[in-house]
């Protein structure tokens, strides 16, 4: 919100004239000892032009204060890293993190979550026995990719602490080992968080610093795409369409990946994801609307179950976007609401995605009944998220 202000040419009083509310308020906001109502943060968003940016925030800073533990996951790592031997078991615990891995998209996050810190207790104690140098780097490695997906569910609950702390464990684990593709998705969760934390200068830094590390990988393509991503929030259209041009080339080159359903595998499904979420920022609306249709095509069973929850969720949110955007009132509302039931959810991602939305409805249609249901939608969201659920079903 200070950052927005300051660059928007705000003082704290003019602001509070412009909303109105209280400057001492405001003031508190910005330090971080209050949080906003939902009309208040909706408000200072539609001031400062945050694009629900500022929206989703405010509701993450809920999730956030739940993070009573950001070391647990942490503190696990540590006790790999300070370990030093390995067992015989090594292919059956590969197999595991690789399917835990394949999990990631539908699975309940609090079980995910739990049984991925499960097997890093397992690694560690694998570690302790002998074994020679190769057996013991491959531990590293499945230890990295625990902490990798483990960081990315406790992100997906808001606990930001957590999944820093647990993401830096990873790299410092994949950089133990010599593995840059751990290197890279960490750089890679780096860039999501800034993303979602309205921070995409950090987003472009930790994309491009990804990059370097991951050469011509599978994670190099989706480095690019969060690279699109920041560069459409910073309004560079041109880079977004230079970014997708090349990130797509990449992945035309590299083989097709053996388990798609693995989230740590880039797969030309998961790229349309990403060029969805790209031009739906660049409000490129008929690009982005065909690759939400093409997504959730390809996420949904022929019995219509959605494979890819949170993907779906997403898809459905851009195609609301465009929909307001030109005009759609009625099916805007109807399909954003359809993205709040989605079982599996990435809470910043979702209520990012959504406070956009609303920012585009109350922009375009302030008085309209429809647009009042949706954000009444999206503060049941946030109460679900006070409750400590933010993945019921």
């Amino acid at each position: 919100m200070r950052a927005l202000r300051e660059v928007r040419g705000f003082s704290l009083a003019a602001l509070a004239e412009r909303l109105p509310a209280d400057k001492g308020h405001l003031s508190r906001l910005e330090n971080g000892h209050r949080k906003p109502t939902d009309d208040l943060a909706r408000r200072i968003d539609g001031v400062l032009d945050a694009r629900g940016e500022l929206i989703a925030i405010a509701h993450l800073d809920v999730a956030a204060a739940r993070d009573a533990r950001p070391w647990e996951t942490a503190d696990l790592l540590r006790r790999v890293r300070l370990s030093d031997s390995a067992p015989a078991t090594l292919e059956s615990l590969q197999a595991t993190v690789t399917e835990l891995c394949c999990q990631y998209g539908w699975r309940d996050a609090r079980d995910l979550r739990a049984e991925g810190q499960g097997w890093l207790r397992e690694t560690v104690r694998l570690l302790r026995q002998p074994v020679g140098l190769r057996e013991h780097r491959e531990l590293l490695v499945c230890a990295g990719r625990l902490a990798l997906l483990i960081g990315c569910v406790e992100y997906d609950f808001g606990m930001r602490a957590s999944a820093e702390a647990t993401r830096i464990a990873a790299r410092q684990l994949g950089e133990e080992a010599g593995h840059n593709g751990i290197v890279g998705w960490s750089w890679e969760m780096a860039a999501w968080f800034a993303l979602t934390q309205s921070r995409p200068s950090a987003a472009l830094d930790a994309a491009r610093a990804g990059q370097r590390t991951a050469g011509s990988s599978a994670v190099a393509v989706q480095l690019i795409a969060q690279e699109a991503k920041a560069l459409g929030r910073l309004a560079d259209i041109a880079g977004v369409h230079r970014a997708l041009d090349r990130g797509r080339e990449l992945l035309d080159e590299l083989p097709i990946a053996e388990r798609p359903d693995d989230h740590f595998q880039v797969d030309r499904a998961k790229w349309s994801f990403y060029a969805m979420d790209a031009y739906r920022l660049a409000e490129d609306d008929a690009r982005a609307r065909r690759y939400a249709v093409e997504v959730i095509e390809t996420a949904t069973a022929p019995d219509g179950v959605h494979r890819s929850p949170m993907r779906v969720a997403e898809a459905q949110l851009t195609l609301a976007a465009t929909a307001a955007r030109s005009g759609d009132l009625e099916l805007a509302v109807q399909t954003g609401l359809a993205a709040f039931t989605a079982g599996r959810r990435s809470l910043p991602s979702l209520l990012l995605i959504a406070g956009e939305v609303d920012a585009e409805l109350h922009r375009r249609y302030p008085r309209e009944p429809a647009t009042a249901e949706f954000g009444d939608a999206l503060h049941v969201l946030r109460e679900t998220v006070i409750g400590g659920n933010p993945t019921s079903r």
